[in-house]
């Protein structure tokens, strides 16, 4: 959650002005990881103090704040170094208010200051520590005990540098953290770290790079390699905090080698960022930091620090480019991130499938796992875990994986599987599907089938994302960047991922050889289709007048479209603040039945496909009972929409491949009757786009 943006200008004058405009734009693209609250610390105006601006709600109040506070700022002088630090933020310890809102600082005198993005497990243990020599703190936050504990190190250790004081404290942090910290008494420098959150260094030069590898520095004792879980365990063992009065122990210190400078000219920028989105109006080179790297900015000079050698993590960081557009960040005509995305479904799903799909000999190619497959073949079971909406994109095609595989396939949600300490066994492949590819559930439950020998498929919209890097194989569904915190596009190709890997596995199965050429023919017709349902937007929006007033509304349906309901009925829990449940048609007559009446809106996925004759039924208890349900049904299905006074009519298409169809009109439902109760689409309350805790 939270959304860290911090900015370094090197030999590139600017103005204070300019670096707050920078700033701000950089949290209003981060903003979908949460808005409670927001931040920024800049340089005063002598340069020998720090400013902090921090504002409760979103970061256009901050915004206001600024341009009250920095009125004069236009006409400043521009200065030739400067840092500044941002973060918008999502609640996690403390209520969201200006005092929990980062930039989070050490004392006083702003002697460091701190942006955060996770969660600081033994935050308690460090904080009677710090008590116990005299601190006294004044926010709710985890993050607070960082700022106090460099502190508290800066004083015991004058003779530091900026870069090894950090190296120090984050050794006492256990948790999941991405930081970005900034100190008077080091103007000009920035250090960031990484353990569990995702952060990326942007560099922005006017002349060629010296490299595009960064070489990463160890300490100087460090003379014996250990693998990444020897040196995790001996952290954990020889670093751990302490909340009694005993000093928080050192480790050596380090020295530089080896910078990160730019050939010829020596101007440059530096950017460090939660999401590549708000780098790339800036710049399309990055680095992706690693669990545990230090990246430090001195003097202009980039350099990354890790504390321990690993044998097999590899010596340098590579600067990759972004093939990232600005243009698809951008709303473009559309009032919200979220009717964008749904709007651009029927070119998202053609990105997924373009380069994989082969319509004329009807062959299917995933790159990232073809080597994997004669493993994949002959393993025990399938797995396939997620959370939220991609657990939903897993129940979706779970019938066709086990149509296709004719392996076991379990789908998992991560928390729940994590607490029951599954068994998992090396001849099992999990699936891991998470749109951000940082999902803390998921990403904890991958490491745990990792450690136990499973091969790991990563199925991810974010390249460079730690479920990216940290499986064996996987699938990039390449949806584009999705900024609505409702995810939309993403499910959609998710799910078309998910069928690609199912006629990979059954391409040389002769019984399935009919279903594959059907599956194929819907895929190519799927742009089409998906065309077709987008145009039943204004049915949809008087759909919604009729419903948006109403406390709750039931979604029903069964087989393939079981999925559809339970996205769907997610959709308007989180947009609208309405209840709504996903109900299995085939249980209705278990319980839920018991709510139905003349007042309570049904809405009933009813198409012709296998269960059709099974759902007409669950509609024949419905309308019994003096239901009046809303149906999506088949185009021109006129004795279904003859138990219905509105229905919504979807194009034909292969059975396996409705739910694509289907879910767009609940999509487009939730957005309508958000927009109707005035809630605000892109960012629902309580809610942030990346979950980066458990």
């Amino acid at each position: 959650m939270c959304g860290i943006f911090a900015y370094l200008n090197y030999l590139t004058p600017k103005t204070r002005h300019e670096v707050l405009e920078l700033l701000v734009r950089g949290l209003k693209r981060l903003e979908y990881r949460g808005y409670d609250s927001a931040g920024v610390a800049i340089d005063s105006a002598d340069g020998k103090d720090m400013v902090l601006v921090k504002r409760s709600g979103q970061v256009k109040k901050l915004e206001e704040a600024i341009a009250e506070k920095f009125s004069d700022l236009c006409n400043e002088e521009q200065i030739d170094i400067h840092c500044g630090i941002a973060h918008t933020r999502w609640a996690t310890h403390g209520v969201p208010s200006e005092v929990n809102a980062h930039p989070q600082r050490s004392d006083d005198h702003h002697s460091f200051v701190v942006v955060h993005n996770g969660i600081i497990t033994n935050y308690k243990d460090v904080k009677t520590y710090l008590t116990m020599h005299g601190y006294t703190f004044e926010s709710d936050t985890d993050t607070e005990i960082i700022a106090k504990l460099i502190h508290h190190l800066y004083k015991q250790h004058p003779q530091y540098s900026f870069r090894e004081l950090v190296e120090q404290v984050i050794q006492q942090l256990e948790g999941a953290f991405a930081v970005a910290i900034k100190s008077k008494h080091f103007p000009g420098e920035c250090v960031a770290s990484r353990r569990g959150s995702p952060l990326l260094v942007g560099i922005k030069t006017k002349t060629r790079l010296a490299t595009d590898h960064i070489p990463i520095l160890y300490g100087k004792d460090d003379n014996v390699p250990q693998t990444k879980k020897e040196a995790e365990t001996t952290n954990a063992q020889e670093h751990r905090p302490h909340g009694n009065a005993r000093e928080v122990p050192l480790l050596p210190r380090t020295e530089s080698t080896s910078e990160f400078m730019p050939l010829e000219d020596k101007q440059v920028e530096y950017f460090f960022a939660s999401d590549a989105a708000a780098l790339i109006e800036h710049t399309n080179r990055v680095i992706y930091l690693e669990d545990d790297d230090v990246a430090a900015v001195k003097d202009g000079a980039l350099s990354i620090h890790r504390l321990k050698k690993c044998l097999d993590d590899p010596h340098a960081r590579e600067i990759t480019t972004l093939k990232m557009e600005i243009q698809e960040i951008m709303k473009g005509n559309y009032q919200y991130f979220m009717q964008k995305e749904i709007f651009e479904q029927s070119e998202s799903v053609v990105n997924t499938m373009r380069g994989r799909v082969n319509f004329e000999n009807g062959t299917v190619t995933l790159g990232g796992i073809k080597d994997y497959i004669p493993e994949i073949k002959r393993c025990r079971r399938l797995m396939l875990i997620g959370c939220g909406t991609s657990y939903h994109s897993a129940v979706a095609t779970r019938q066709l994986l086990e149509e296709l595989t004719e392996l076991p396939v379990m789908v998992e949600l991560a928390s729940d599987f994590l607490d029951r300490n599954t068994p998992i066994f090396r001849d099992d492949v999990c699936f891991f599907i998470s749109q951000s590819g940082e999902t803390a559930d998921t990403l904890m439950a991958l490491r745990y089938c990792k450690q136990r020998g499973a091969l790991i498929v990563g199925i991810t919209n974010t390249v460079g994302s730690s479920i990216c890097r940290e499986s064996h194989c996987g699938v990039h569904i390449n949806a584009g960047p999705e900024i609505g915190v409702a995810s939309t596009k993403a499910y959609t190709s998710q799910f078309i991922s998910l069928v690609m890997f199912g006629l990979v596995m059954s391409e040389d199965r002769i019984s399935l050889q009919q279903r594959r050429q059907e599956i194929i023919k819907g895929l190519a017709g799927l742009e089409s289709a998906i065309r077709k349902v987008l145009k039943l937007d204004p049915l949809v929006l008087e759909m919604a007048k009729d419903l948006y007033q109403h406390k709750s509304l039931l979604i029903m349906g069964r087989g393939y479209n079981f999925a559809t309901c339970l996205e769907g009925a997610l959709k308007v829990k989180e947009l609208t603040y309405m209840h709504s449940e996903g109900i299995m048609a085939g249980e209705l007559k278990h319980g839920p039945l018991a709510l139905v009446d003349d007042s309570m809106p049904v809405l009933m996925i009813i198409l012709r496909d296998p269960v059709y004759a099974k759902c007409m039924n669950a509609l024949q208890q419905v309308t019994a009972r003096e239901g009046r349900p809303i149906l999506i049904c088949e185009e021109g299905d006129e004795e279904t929409k003859s138990f219905s006074s509105r229905a919504l009519e979807i194009p034909r298409i292969v059975d396996c491949l409705q739910g694509i169809l289907t879910v767009i009109p609940m999509q487009l439902l939730s957005y309508h009757i958000a927009v109707l109760r005035g809630c605000n689409v892109d960012c629902p309350r309580n809610l942030a786009k990346s979950v980066t805790v458990e």
